[in-house]
């Protein structure tokens, strides 16, 4: 059976002190969320640490932006999965768009980082989505199933979250229409061995847009950028009411 997957990621935003400061409102909003809601914060590697901490007992998870796929080594700037688990991370965001759009990712990377993630027993959030040229030029689907059929490779549909970002539509305050997102997650849950594997929106996804995208049959979840650093914000965003 299909999940509910909200997850806020933080990017490059909020110090540790920043970073409790937003528990303390967050959390009591929290009081009289579904159960069947699963609630995770993709917070910088520096306030991963203080939050695992603060959230012990909590029914919100911890996520990492990113994870390596090598357990040491000389790789300056990156972060091995053990050390993720080490502190109580449960989640990893791969192949998010920023990373492929200004890092240099590849398919063949976030391949590996997702194996990597799950042979650690951290759950990865694979971020699938187009670029405003490709959609524009029809190719939405061709290029969606070919990072698919790439990232995928060995990867357990059992310990996964997919999550598509049309790259055209973050932080740009452009959201794809819920019946289009809808049709796309669709289409990517057509491509999966497993109809399980819960598959999030993310792009621009606020309080003002969350019921609707939430009503939405296909839609598991959000993976929310800008809109998840307010904890008043993000609260409505897992206290969503779809109609």
């Amino acid at each position: 059976m299909r999940r509910i997957v909200i997850a806020g990621n933080w990017k490059m935003h909020k110090t540790q002190a920043e970073s409790l400061e937003f528990l303390q409102s967050f959390l009591p909003q929290l009081e009289n969320t579904a159960e069947d809601r699963e609630v995770i914060l993709c917070a910088p590697y520096t306030a991963l640490g203080v939050m695992s901490k603060n959230l012990h007992g909590t029914r919100v998870r911890i996520g990492s932006q990113n994870v390596h796929w090598e357990e040491s080594g000389a790789f300056t700037g990156e972060i091995a999965p053990s050390m993720l688990t080490e502190i109580g991370v449960t989640y990893a965001v791969v192949g998010h768009s920023e990373r492929r759009q200004y890092f240099g990712e590849t398919d063949e990377t976030v391949n590996f980082r997702a194996r990597a993630a799950q042979k650690a027993e951290l759950t990865p959030i694979l971020c699938v989505g187009e670029s405003k040229e490709q959609r524009d030029a029809g190719q939405t689907e061709t290029v969606i199933k070919e990072q698919l059929k790439a990232d995928l490779v060995g990867v357990d549909l059992s310990q996964l979250v997919i999550a598509y970002e049309p790259i055209w539509a973050i932080g740009t305050g452009d959201t794809c229409e819920a019946e289009e997102a809808n049709r796309v997650i669709g289409m990517i849950r057509s491509e999966l061995s497993s109809s399980d594997v819960p598959i999030q929106y993310g792009g621009s996804v606020k309080p003002a847009n969350i019921d609707e995208i939430m009503a939405q049959p296909e839609i598991d979840g959000a993976l929310v950028g800008g809109a998840s650093l307010d904890p008043v914000g993000f609260a409505r965003i897992v206290n969503y009411e779809a109609t």
